[in-house]
């Protein structure tokens, strides 16, 4: 489980790199390095349930159901915080998208972060691709069209003119 956890905060904070733009805040990498440390706490945890196993020592399975009890109570905890707190995480990351969003010029780093976003994702927009309509981009193009990354990967020539959504 150790091993398991430590896989998933290395590929959290690996992750992380690719979307820090609409991440500004540099906590957000803070759960994956929890994670990590939880990782370690549960190996000698582990470690200590083996040894008084093979021991057999009252002392040892004793502390060892202790520190299974704390680490309960801290993930029920940390559940009901996260569900607390979910639509304020929602909300801040919305607007730092939106924000990036604005920035978006086909040429700025802001932009490559949010076609490959896009791209990967499979979306457009934060939302959807109405999201574009209030953009200075989409506005100073004259065509008024979304980026062709919001565009469907199996499409062909997709223009990203919004008289054609289906393509989108």
């Amino acid at each position: 489980a150790a091993a398991g956890l430590s896989y998933v905060g290395a590929y959290v904070i690996n992750t992380y790199k690719s979307y820090d733009n609409f991440l500004q805040d540099k906590y957000a990498v803070l759960p994956a390095v929890i994670i990590i440390c939880v990782a370690v706490v549960m190996f000698v945890i582990g470690l200590i349930g083996c040894c008084a196993t093979f021991r057999e020592s009252r002392v040892g399975l004793g502390l060892f159901l202790a520190i299974i009890l704390l680490i309960f109570i801290a993930e029920v905890s940390a559940f009901v915080l996260g569900f607390v707190y979910r639509e304020k995480v929602k909300t801040d990351v919305q607007g730092t998208m939106r924000s990036v969003f604005e920035q978006y010029d086909g040429k700025n780093p802001e932009s490559t972060v949010v076609d490959y976003l896009q791209e990967q994702l499979q979306c457009c927009g934060v939302k959807n691709y109405s999201d574009w309509t209030t953009t200075q981009w989409f506005n100073s193009t004259g065509n008024h069209s979304v980026p062709r990354s919001c565009c469907q990967q199996d499409v062909k020539n997709c223009t990203g003119h919004l008289d054609q959504p289906q393509e989108l």
